[in-house]
């Protein structure tokens, strides 16, 4: 079943994501503590942060993957702090996973039509309908946009790791999500395929909103136009690019002088 949208005074008719005094706990040990975030419609926003400064408990509390423990996350006006991730593509969010979670033995072709029939809760069928021919038009369209044109055959076991990472970004492309949120998208790239995965992200159309959590600040302060740190579960700073860049106790953090490891 579909949720429905309720009325949230707090909520702009731009902001498609909204996290109110967040809270994520294990026990007695504090993953996340009292985030605020927004997130407006063509923000792209990373949250940046060690290892274990809570970023990705974030993340997941976004996705669904986590309840909070307390506090709210608000997608289009949309309370989802209790519903299931498979609920989040419907409110237009789409997500890639730090390891890929591609079908290796299937092509780039099927696998961007599976990301399209998964969104539209469609069942696989013998008969092939209108819907499936567009459906295979749009795979081909999402497969240009991620520079994976002339490998719509291949079998995705067969592509570099940085092209299945094209891929991931195409199969939440394909979907036309409100929202793409990428889980560390640079992880275990080259510095070849690092930039071509930073000129890609670069050059989605301007409209696209993205949220990314990354450990990698040089990734995330090139294609973000706002940074968000974290460091023991908290927000620690937050601002443009170059702010952060700038920001002593953001290189104290990555210096490892404070925050967490």
């Amino acid at each position: 079943m579909t949720p429905n949208a309720t009325t949230n005074s707090t909520t702009s008719r731009q902001t498609l994501l909204r996290l109110e005094s967040l809270v994520v706990a294990f026990g007695g040990l504090v993953a996340v503590s009292d985030v605020d975030l927004d997130v407006a419609r063509g923000d792209r926003l990373a949250v940046l942060g060690p290892n274990g400064a809570g970023k990705t408990t974030l993340f997941n509390a976004i996705a669904g993957d986590i309840t909070p423990t307390k506090g709210k996350v608000f997608i289009q006006g949309v309370d989802c702090s209790a519903l299931p991730s498979r609920l989040r593509p419907q409110l237009g969010v789409a997500r890639t996973y730090q390891k890929t979670r591609l079908f290796a033995g299937l092509t780039v072709e099927d696998n961007l039509y599976l990301a399209q029939t998964g969104k539209a809760r469609r069942h696989l069928s013998l008969w092939r309908s209108w819907r499936d021919v567009e459906l295979r038009e749009r795979a081909r369209e999402a497969a240009g946009e991620v520079w994976l044109d002339k490998e719509l055959a291949s079998e995705v076991g067969n592509l570099s790791h940085g092209q299945q990472r094209q891929l991931e970004v195409g199969m939440a492309l394909v979907t036309k999500p409100d929202l793409i949120m990428l889980d560390e998208p640079a992880s275990g790239l080259s510095r070849g395929e690092r930039e071509r995965l930073i000129e890609l992200l670069e050059n989605l159309p301007v409209e696209t909103t993205l949220l990314l959590i990354e450990h990698d600040m040089d990734v995330a302060l090139k294609v973000a136009n706002s940074v968000v740190v974290m460091a023991d579960g908290e927000k620690v700073a937050s601002g443009s690019p170059d702010e952060i860049r700038n920001d002593p106790l953001v290189h104290a953090i990555y210096l490892g002088e404070q925050g967490a490891a």
